[in-house]
């Protein structure tokens, strides 16, 4: 073991350490499909003892699905720094944000929302579920319907529809070069401008009306 790499076990904090094994994990998985990555793999890219892994995260599965979780999970503070303005402000640096976080975390992105080899695990799903509904939560607070309770499901519903038309995109401009980022950036900032101001209200003025016939 080098110097370098006992002065660090030495100094980190437990977080700080937490931290840094998730890190080369996020890496290693966006770099190889979850069954070529093992815990020793991980530990020698972190620099710290395997026993660590299972001290932090329990088994290797634990470290993927919180892999993925971090990748694909919209984070509080990303919500609480959108710029005060009017709604088409608000989307605007909101679709700026994911740009951002997906082409800066390209790789490690990808691998998280393709679950390459474990797309049929119901933990990996349920992770994936959890993410849907956090990142819907995060932009009904974006586009200032947060508090809205008429007609909520169906708005969570279409909001959700747009997040999987943002992973799209996203992969069409990423993975398949067959967009570019200003291209994605359009569709999803009308598209959810659309979706908030014309498709809701319509679905919710055609529900009432058959509602009001009854």
């Amino acid at each position: 073991m080098s110097v370098d790499t006992q002065a660090r076990r030495r100094r980190l904090e437990p977080d700080a350490r937490r931290g840094q094994i998730l890190a080369c994990a996020v890496r290693l998985f966006g770099e190889r499909p979850y069954v070529d990555v093992s815990t020793t793999d991980v530990a020698r890219e972190a620099g710290v003892a395997r026993g660590l892994i299972n001290h932090y995260f329990g088994t290797k599965k634990n470290l993927y699905l919180e892999v993925i979780r971090v990748m694909v999970t919209v984070p509080e503070v990303a919500v609480a720094q959108l710029p005060v303005g009017d709604r088409r402000t608000r989307v605007e640096a909101s679709v700026v944000w994911f740009l951002d976080t997906v082409s800066r975390h390209r790789t490690s992105w990808l691998a998280a929302v393709t679950v390459g080899g474990m797309s049929h695990d119901q933990d990996v799903a349920r992770v994936l579920r959890e993410a849907e509904e956090v990142a819907a939560d995060s932009v009904l607070v974006a586009v200032g319907l947060a508090d809205v309770t008429a007609h909520r499901e169906e708005l969570r519903g279409m909001i959700r529809a747009y997040g999987a038309l943002a992973t799209a995109a996203a992969r069409e401009w990423l993975q398949r070069d067959a967009l570019d980022r200003d291209q994605v950036h359009l569709l999803l900032t009308t598209t959810l401008v659309t979706i908030v101001e014309q498709v809701f209200t319509a679905v919710v003025e055609a529900t009432e009306a058959v509602s009001a016939g009854d």
